[in-house]
This record gives C-alpha cells, structure tokens and sequence, in this order.
C-alpha cells in the first residue's frame, strides 16, 4: 500500500469515526467502532469495517449504518478533497467476537 494510500484511508477513518458518532443515533448500550478503512486503488469504493458491541446487535447496527450511509456519504465527501470520491460500503468485522471470546475464557479460567 502505498503513503497516498494510506494518508487517504487515515483521514477517511477519522471522519467516518466523527460523523457515524455525531449522526448516527444507536440505542443506548450499544457501540460501533471502525477499527480499518480499506480504500480500492481506483478510489471507486471504501470498504468501513465495523466492530459492534455487544456483537448480538450487529444486525440492528448494520441495518442502521445502511440506512444513513447516504447522509454520512454526503457529509464526508465535503470533507475530503479528493478528485475522485469513493462510495462508502460498511462491513461487518468480528474482531469484537474474539475479544467476547478471550473475555470468557479469562473469567473462567479456560486457558
């Protein structure tokens, strides 16, 4: 990957981080991170990894980042000053079902 590249993802994960926090309104208890942004080398499309907390919610998470991906789209293409703007596609990541695992095993005494 190159430096572009990856300045570009950087920028792209501090902004949807700020905006997914500001605009998208989650029930209480329930939390969404972004812990990768993968940019395509074309700039045709970024791919927003998101880990849920508690990971039973993640469809309800992923339901509602779809449904404002349009508004978070437009907000953060007027942040970046890109010629070409990527369309934002979020994926679900399952790194936080590891650490509910890890967390069980630990309390347990399963190691």
């Amino acid at each position: 990957m190159t430096e572009r590249m990856m300045r570009v993802n950087s920028m792209i994960k501090h902004e949807i981080t700020r905006l997914v926090s500001e605009i998208v309104d989650l029930k209480p208890g329930v939390f969404a991170t972004i812990p990768k942004v993968d940019t395509s080398i074309d700039f045709s499309q970024t791919k927003i990894f998101v880990t849920v907390f508690p990971t039973k919610e993640k469809d309800y998470v992923m339901k509602t980042l779809g449904y404002e991906r349009g508004l978070l789209q437009k907000k953060l293409h007027k942040k970046l000053h890109l010629k070409v703007l990527p369309k934002i596609l979020f994926v679900y990541s399952d790194v936080g079902e590891n650490v509910d695992e890890l967390e069980y095993i630990t309390k347990n005494n399963e190691f």
